[in-house]
């Protein structure tokens, strides 16, 4: 599992020019989902994204995790994170999980994320969206299971 974790002042997601999700000061989410996952490396994930201290605090030091800084979450969901470009130009998608096994996890996320962060907001599993966004900093993190495991 990845998430690509970016610090925004704002962010939203709009699916046929209509917004479904908007966050204010938090964490947009950016969550591929491979095949070997399951919901005890979601609870792993998300325990490690919620209590990440990559917010400033008074003196400028990123110190402050998102309750801290009473933030939300933005969750979208972006399979293109399995991209596999390691022969030829076109990438394959191979080590993605399935779209129904993956999407059941998705809402799993969201549903955990829920439980910890007052503000959840999402996009729409397998929609085409658009996403924007203000990035801090720019901060980004990127969170892989496999190094967190």
């Amino acid at each position: 599992m990845k998430f690509v974790i970016q610090v925004v002042s704002e962010a939203k997601v709009d699916i046929d020019g209509k917004t479904v999700g908007s966050i204010d000061k938090g964490f947009l989410v950016l969550i591929g989902i491979g095949q070997d996952d399951t919901k005890e490396v979601a609870d792993k994930m998300v325990d490690k994204m919620t209590k990440l201290r990559i917010f400033d605090d008074e003196n400028g030091k990123t110190n402050l995790s998102l309750a801290d800084v009473d933030g939300g979450l933005l969750l979208v969901s972006q399979f293109t994170l399995y991209a596999n470009c390691k022969k030829g130009n076109r990438p394959s998608f191979t080590d993605a999980g399935n779209p129904q096994m993956s999407e059941e996890l998705y809402d799993y996320i969201c549903d955990k994320c829920s439980d910890v962060v007052p503000k959840v907001e999402s996009g729409k599993f397998g929609a085409d969206m658009k996403v924007s966004l203000v990035n801090e900093g720019p901060f980004t993190i990127v969170l892989d299971s496999k190094e967190i495991m």
